[in-house]
């Protein structure tokens, strides 16, 4: 476990970046982000991680260092996929572009503020009960079924609450910042069972998850155009989750004291091959849905 002295130094670290970028979004609040900038703070982004993981051997040792990176590579996937419905949303509710960077952000840290609360949660469900993973499990197979019968032409459709705040004469920024907070709030419940599947631990499951959200405003502007050719996302995150809701059902098994059902022994799952099945889904649906459409997003017939 890490101790306070390791949590309180993450923290701020992390919280002066936030406000860091939160000043950026601010001062630049009207005028739109360009390619080059959202490809230099998004690459920044990564490096960030990168680097924050490839020195946590020094704090957390090599097993959490093993657990970030499966960690933020999950949730990370999990957030371009969230982009396509933040575009959605964004086109719907016509927001300017030189408005969405500002509204991006402050839902991202709504979003922060969200899983601050759920994360908690979940470790202290764990904690308690081995069996809710089960339950996380269950939900994440059930997450994985639904994502992999999405289809790529349905809509976002405003709910009651957005009808609501539109009646009553909201302005259109505070409608899509409630609508992404909203819709946030939905993803969570998907990616905290997904990385509580890798790892237990609250630290790693924290900085994993603000990571991913970190830099999400800025590649928002790069995938704007690009997430029209990942044809095949929603099916690679739909394995990643079916296959993490199967390794918490399995660990759920070991963890109540079975370790045979009807004298088939339920492997192990090491974290290297949980990391080696993201990064190699990832990978192949990357390449998968760049070769089978056109520049144009088009896909190829």
């Amino acid at each position: 476990m890490e101790s306070t002295t390791t949590w309180l130094v993450t923290i701020a670290v992390l919280a002066g970046i936030i406000v860091f970028d939160l000043a950026i979004a601010v001062i630049r609040r009207n005028k739109a982000t360009s390619m080059v900038e959202a490809s230099f703070w998004t690459v920044f982004y990564i490096g960030t991680a990168i680097i924050f993981g490839t020195l946590m051997p020094r704090w957390s040792g090599t097993e959490g260092q093993k657990e970030f990176f499966a960690g933020w590579l999950t949730e990370y996937a999990l957030s371009v996929d969230n982009i396509f419905v933040f575009i959605i949303i964004l086109t719907s509710l016509k927001v300017q572009k030189e408005a969405q960077q500002l509204v991006l952000l402050l839902g991202i840290m709504l979003t922060i503020a969200i899983r601050g609360l759920l994360i908690p949660l979940g470790a202290a469900l764990i904690g308690s009960f081995s069996s809710v993973f089960f339950l996380f499990g269950a939900f994440l197979i059930y997450t994985a079924y639904t994502l992999a019968k999405e289809n790529e032409e349905d809509e976002w459709k405003e709910g009651k609450v957005i009808a609501v705040l539109k009646k009553r004469g909201f302005s259109t920024f505070a409608i899509a910042l409630v609508a992404l907070g909203l819709t946030n709030l939905v993803f969570s419940l998907d990616s905290i069972p997904a990385i509580f599947g890798l790892t237990k631990d609250p630290y790693i499951v924290t900085t994993a998850n603000v990571f991913a959200l970190m830099g999400l405003r800025q590649l928002f502007f790069l995938l704007e155009g690009l997430l029209a050719r990942l044809v095949f996302l929603s099916k690679g995150l739909s394995f990643i989750l079916a296959f993490i809701g199967v390794k918490m059902v399995m660990e759920a098994f070991h963890g109540i004291g079975i370790d045979d059902i009807a004298g088939v022994h339920i492997p192990e799952v090491s974290l290297e091959v949980s990391l080696g099945v993201i990064v190699a889904s990832l990978l192949v649906t990357t390449v998968a849905s760049l070769t089978a459409t056109r520049k144009d997003g088009t896909e190829i017939i």
